[in-house]
């Protein structure tokens, strides 16, 4: 499960349109937990254990491409959502996960959940068992180039996610780049979407039909097409990023449930405790 896309996805939409809501710990808390209870009793049969993957504030990417993500600041700092407040309340509830839940919980400095959803898929991939992601985020489409054991569901809209050629999708993706992480397409300068000192060169379908039947030819020797690679293919996450990984979630202890109720109790979730079988 990819934390903050899923716990903020899910905020949002409770929201609607009454953005300025206050944040509250106690509704932050009980949305992510019912979340987590929802998650589990619909998917642990068939695809075993939930692994909670945790961004860290300071991504590789960021130090690699200082512009990655850039204007996600300046887009939130227009909102009426106390953004500071609800980073504060995942960071909360994800310490209590990690004290009280039974769920492993993987945080890896350097580290985006991207990267620790992509090593744990891999992993499953590698021991032929079904692994799934639970992200709205279409960025894991990718990851269904490895195998067919690998699928991707969408909580918010209570989809699953899926893609006829992913390998197609990966190759157009690096070069149309990613307006949401300030990664411009594959033609343009890395402050595009900063600066906007000029137009980006559009990418047409027609294009990139000719890209893909054809190969990037000289494009692939480009500094912008190597950028657009190593921040979007998660197949290039830092060889040291994949084993910190690693060794983080293969040190990380099987728990079992004994803390849970205990937890509901001091928070007054008395209707998750109902449904203690679920976690």
């Amino acid at each position: 499960m990819d934390y903050s896309q899923v716990c903020i996805a899910n905020y949002m939409q409770a929201l609607g349109k009454y953005t300025n809501t206050p944040v509250e710990i106690e509704t932050v808390r009980h949305m992510i937990l019912n979340s987590l209870r929802a998650i589990n009793s619909k998917f642990r049969n068939e695809y075993g254990e939930l692994v909670i993957a945790v961004d860290d504030n300071n991504s590789w990417r960021k130090q690699v491409f200082p512009y990655y993500k850039a204007n996600r600041k300046v887009a939130r700092s227009a909102s009426d959502v106390d953004w500071g407040a609800l980073f504060q309340c995942l960071s909360t509830v994800k310490e209590e996960i990690i004290e009280n839940m039974p769920y492993k919980v993987v945080e890896v400095v350097g580290a985006e959940a991207d990267d620790i959803i992509a090593w744990l898929s891999r992993h499953a991939v590698n021991a032929q068992e079904p692994c799934l992601i639970i992200s709205g985020d279409h960025d894991f489409i990718q990851l269904q180039i490895d195998n067919i054991f690998v699928k991707q569901y969408d909580t918010k809209h209570d989809r699953w996610i899926t893609h006829d050629e992913p390998r197609r999708y990966l190759f157009e993706h690096v070069i149309k780049g990613d307006l949401g992480d300030g990664i411009p397409n594959a033609y343009s300068l890395d402050d595009h979407y900063v600066n906007k000192v000029s137009r980006a060169k559009p990418v047409t379908k027609k294009k990139l039909d000719e890209l893909w039947e054809n190969g990037p030819g000289e494009l692939a020797s480009s500094p912008h097409f190597k950028r657009n690679l190593e921040m979007i293919d998660l197949r290039r996450t830092p060889e040291q990023i994949k084993l910190n990984i690693r060794d983080t979630y293969f040190a990380l202890p099987n728990k079992d449930k004994s803390r849970v109720l205990n937890y509901f109790i001091k928070h007054s979730l008395r209707k998750l405790a109902q449904s203690l079988g679920d976690f």
